[in-house]
């Protein structure tokens, strides 16, 4: 087995991201948290003002011989709307930013090179607004936003926003899910 690796992704809600990739074959482990901000160790309601700068991210520990970080990022960018500026949906705030952490120069070199694909395909219609930072420090989120999705999916948010990404999802990278 390659040597695991990890990559920091926010895209909104960090229930979304984290239900998705949960799924994906070569991801080993997610867990929600915030990253890209000004204070240590925030919690859920300071994140929610703004105030502290973190963003929404999920930290995915995954297998390099079974998923690039190339392919994670195509996942990435078509399970969210990396063109609205600090926002997903309905989702409002700096929290809710299209960021990429890079934990080396290989990941950033790897980010540029997918956001140029992405903007030369013309995937969306807008231009992209996709934050690349480098990763400095991932604070995990409470207990109860782990897992959140698989452990409430009969919740309302969960129904009428995760489930359809969810599914969407599924049937596109049907060929990559976990067995």
């Amino acid at each position: 087995m390659s040597q695991s690796q990890i990559a920091t992704l926010g895209g909104g809600c960090f229930w979304c991201l984290e239900a998705v990739f949960d799924d994906l074959n070569g991801v080993l482990g997610v867990e929600s948290g915030y990253a890209g901000g000004k204070i240590a160790n925030p919690t859920y309601q300071q994140v929610c003002t703004g105030a502290t700068g973190h963003a929404e991210v999920v930290q995915l520990t995954f297998d390099p011989g079974v998923i690039s970080f190339a392919q994670i990022l195509r996942v990435f960018f078509t399970i969210h709307d990396p063109t609205t500026l600090n926002r997903q949906g309905a989702d409002v705030g700096t929290q809710y930013r299209s960021a990429i952490f890079y934990h080396d120069a290989e990941q950033k070199q790897i980010a540029d090179q997918i956001v140029a694909e992405i903007t030369a395909a013309q995937i969306w219609s807008a231009p992209l607004v996709t934050e690349l930072a480098p990763f400095q420090t991932f604070y995990a989120a409470e207990d109860y936003h782990q897992e959140y999705f698989a452990n409430n999916a009969e919740q309302m948010y969960c129904r009428v926003v995760i489930a359809p990404k969810v599914a969407k999802f599924r049937e596109h990278y049907r060929a990559q899910l976990k067995k």
